[in-house]
Parts: C-alpha cells; sequence; structure tokens
C-alpha cells in the first residue's frame, strides 16, 4: 500500500518591527563605489561605453554596514588585485570598502594585509577573508584558568 505525502502545515512568519531590523543590521553609510570611482559607468568598457557599473549598478554609492574600514586585499581599489582581468575585488565586492566587528585587530595569519602568504598566486586570506583584520576574541579569566 503507497503512502500518501504528509501535508505541512505552512509556517507562520513573523514580522520584524522596522526599529528592531535597524538594531540588527546595523547602521548602514553610503560610500563612493571604488570600482567605478563614483561614475556609475563600467570603468573599462567592455560591453559599451554607456553600460552601468556592475557593482553600483551605476548609482555611484554603495551602502556598507558600520563601522567601515578600507579594503585590505585590494587596498580600497574595488578592483581584484594580481590579475591583468578586470574584475571586481573577491574580498569587499568592489566597494573598497569593509565592515569591521569591534574591537577588531590585525589579522595574525596575514598580518594586516589581505593576502594569504605561502600561495604561489596571491588569494585573499583564508582567516580574515581578505579584510585584514579580525574580531579581537576577548580573554575570560574563571576558575582553572591560569
Amino acid at each position: 500500500m503507497a503512502r500518501r505525502p504528509r501535508k505541512r502545515k505552512p509556517r507562520k512568519r513573523r514580522r520584524i518591527d522596522p526599529q528592531e531590523l535597524k538594531k540588527i543590521m546595523g547602521e548602514t553609510v553610503s560610500v563612493k563605489c571604488a570600482f567605478c570611482d563614483g561614475k556609475g559607468k563600467d570603468p573599462f568598457g567592455l560591453l559599451s561605453t554607456l553600460s552601468d557599473c556592475q557593482v553600483c549598478l551605476g548609482a555611484g554609492k554603495v551602502k556598507v554596514r558600520k563601522p567601515v574600514t578600507k579594503c585590505a586585499f585590494c587596498e580600497g581599489t574595488g578592483i581584484q588585485p594580481y590579475t591583468t582581468s578586470r574584475l571586481h575585488c573577491s574580498a569587499c565586492g568592489g566597494k573598497g570598502s569593509v565592515t569591521v566587528i569591534e574591537p577588531a585587530m590585525d589579522c595574525p595569519t596575514c598580518g594586516g594585509t589581505g593576502v594569504y602568504p605561502r600561495r604561489p598566486h596571491p588569494m585573499p586570506c583564508h582567516t580574515c577573508k581578505g579584510q585584514g583584520v579580525v574580531p579581537k576574541r576577548q580573554l575570560v579569566i574563571g576558575e582553572g584558568n591560569w
């Protein structure tokens, strides 16, 4: 005898208050698009001289959550470094800026450069994802810790 598939109850979706959503997501800030230098047009003119920037979609500005710091992997240019290709940076997505979780410290693996050491071809650091900084861990001293 074949089993009939069980019908699932629809989930109730909880509405999030806009103020609560703002608190969860953090405050955003608009920064100039580093990939197109704020012009809104494709900097390389691959498809056409009239085509829009693929990072900011022609707006010239991108939104990044606060606190913001310059991308260590592309050094704030928004263009994928160490290549001859015309791609946006894989660490910051072409924005040139990255969000930092505070308190932060320099990445112990790459030393804050954002480039993974000991590789024949430079790649974004695996520890900090090319940002150059990692969240600082707070040392908790309790019983049994010396």
